[in-house]
């Protein structure tokens, strides 16, 4: 579909789309093979950018909750019956099906959540790519032969860890629900995945694609609720062996307290305030690039955001200067024009909370350079649109420099050193990313080296990829929930003694007379 035959109201294209893929318009959770309704609170899908409700449906209830855990630990062991390599297959079926519709999952996922269609069109093929990766790791998921130092053979065993809870965002709900699935099913698990109530589409669509792909019916469950109600049943039901959250750090703390309470384990991806620094040495050109990529991709609705930006007072004026007149040149608006790089704001609550940052950042003495508002061409669309944000000399003590704003919005704080740098990139709870701009390469190494960051770029921003580890520190959370690390979180160590002597040594006990 080109740019001239853009939908204005997507609600009748999204129900369309999600009937093709699971046979109803209803929409619910998707619990052992089917859609299940829920009979809590009414919720409602909003387009982000019409501003408009588009659909609604039923909160999960409990019986919905129990009706999944009990298919997913079913399924899972059914799933484990299957060889290594047998999993690893189905996987690469899984990849073949997302390919195979990757052009109406993108377009589910654009209209639904506000995301640049070019955004969602590379996103599919690197969920497809996720799954790939991880089937190539089933059958090399193993443990070790340890040499003790007696007659006995030591053997460990990666076991899976059973069922798994998951729970995601708003901000990237397909990519976040591919990169959280993968790595579980590969490692043995089943799946219980709440995405937001704001963005449930994309990954029941997963969902089903996995079962369609050769997964054991109610391996991949997806529940359509809130985090309050169906979130909560989930991560303290019985069958709960892991909880994997991704979201902010208030909510993860809460999440990891309830998940306690069973001595139930988590994985929290949580939220950054990373810092981007660009030294004097640096190619401006590429970094100035680079600090639009890492506050503005996505609408700054990203973990990882680069929304600090450090510069050496020695560029600081000419940088932000053409910093700010660059910024003003990108597109915003529709998130189905195949031009837009910046779409609207997930939810009008997290527009409000953008907007209230930025003049909480103005009071405490920011200067505004651009941005700070709805773009006024975009002002009659009722969307939630914030125009790309920058803030100048930005205090390090500032509010702004302190809290996650999850939005286009970047504060800009010079620095005269190095040591400087660091302890600017440092004075922070968060420690998510972080990335450095210059030519000295050594010392970009030695910058990265003592950034508290759990991944940190040299002269790039945001480059991810599902074979490295991601994950943070500080508030930004703990366990790491992709490449091989993915898989060591998802399993538990199981370590197997066998007596090989003819004759053992007994130090204890008595022969029967």
């Amino acid at each position: 579909m080109g740019n001239a035959d853009i939908i204005r109201d997507p609600g009748p294209r999204i129900h369309e789309i999600l009937k093709g893929f699971v046979g109803t318009e209803e929409i619910g959770s998707f619990v052992n093979g089917e859609i299940v309704l829920g009979s809590g609170e009414e919720l409602t899908l909003t387009d982000p950018s019409s501003g408009k409700p588009f659909a609604t449906f039923k909160d999960a209830d409990k019986s919905v909750i129990d009706g999944a855990m009990d298919a997913a630990a079913s399924a899972q062991r059914e799933w484990m019956k299957l060889t290594a390599s047998g999993r690893g297959r189905v996987m690469n079926e899984i990849a073949r099906k997302i390919r195979e519709r990757s052009t109406d999952i993108a377009e589910i996922e654009s209209r639904s959540a506000g995301r640049p269609i070019r955004d969602t069109r590379g996103e599919v093929v690197k969920v497809a790519e996720m799954f790939e990766y991880y089937a190539g790791w089933c059958d090399k998921l193993h443990g070790d032969v340890i040499p003790v130092p007696t007659s006995h053979l030591n053997y460990t065993r990666q076991e899976p860890i059973g069922v798994v809870v998951q729970i995601t965002p708003w901000n990237a709900p397909l990519n976040t629900g591919g990169w959280q699935i993968a790595p579980a099913i590969c490692a043995g698990n089943a799946v219980v995945i709440k995405p937001s109530e704001l963005t449930p589409l994309s990954t029941i669509i997963l969902g089903l694609l996995c079962e369609q792909g050769g997964a054991p019916r109610g391996l991949v469950n997806v529940i359509a609720g809130q985090g309050v109600t169906a979130g909560q049943a989930a991560v303290t039901h019985s069958k709960t062996g892991l909880v994997v959250f991704v979201g902010s750090a208030h909510a993860g703390a809460l999440i990891a307290a309830a998940a306690a309470r069973n001595v139930v384990p988590c994985i929290l991806e949580l939220g950054g305030k990373s810092a981007n620094i660009v030294f004097g040495d640096a190619d401006v050109d590429r970094a100035i690039l680079g600090a639009q990529s890492a506050i503005f991709g996505g609408a700054g609705q990203s973990c990882v955001a680069g929304s600090r930006l450090l510069v050496h007072r020695s560029i600081h004026q000419q940088f932000v200067e053409r910093y700010t007149a660059a910024t003003e040149k990108i597109p915003v608006g529709d998130p189905y024009l195949d031009t837009t790089q910046i779409g609207p704001i997930n939810n009008l609550r997290q527009w409000n909370k953008i907007s209230e940052m930025v003049q909480q950042g103005i009071g405490e003495g920011a200067h505004l350079a651009t941005g700070g508002r709805k773009p006024q061409q975009l002002e009659e669309t009722g969307g939630f649109y914030f125009a790309p944000t920058i803030l100048d000399n930005v205090s390090p003590d500032a509010t702004i420099s302190k809290e996650e704003v999850f939005g286009p919005v970047v504060g800009v704080t010079p620095f005269d050193t190095e040591e400087e740098a660091i302890t600017l990139a440092n004075n922070n709870p968060y420690g998510l990313a972080g990335a450095v701009w210059r030519q000295n390469v050594a010392r970009g190494h030695r910058v990265a080296s003592q950034v508290r960051a759990g991944t940190f770029w040299i002269n790039g921003y945001k480059t991810i990829s599902v074979m490295s580890p991601f994950g943070g520190f500080g508030k930004s959370g703990y366990g790491r929930s992709s490449g091989r690390d993915a898989l060591l979180a998802y399993t538990q160590t199981k370590s197997i003694w066998v007596e090989t002597a003819a004759e053992p040594t007994v130090t204890f006990g008595y022969f029967a007379g």
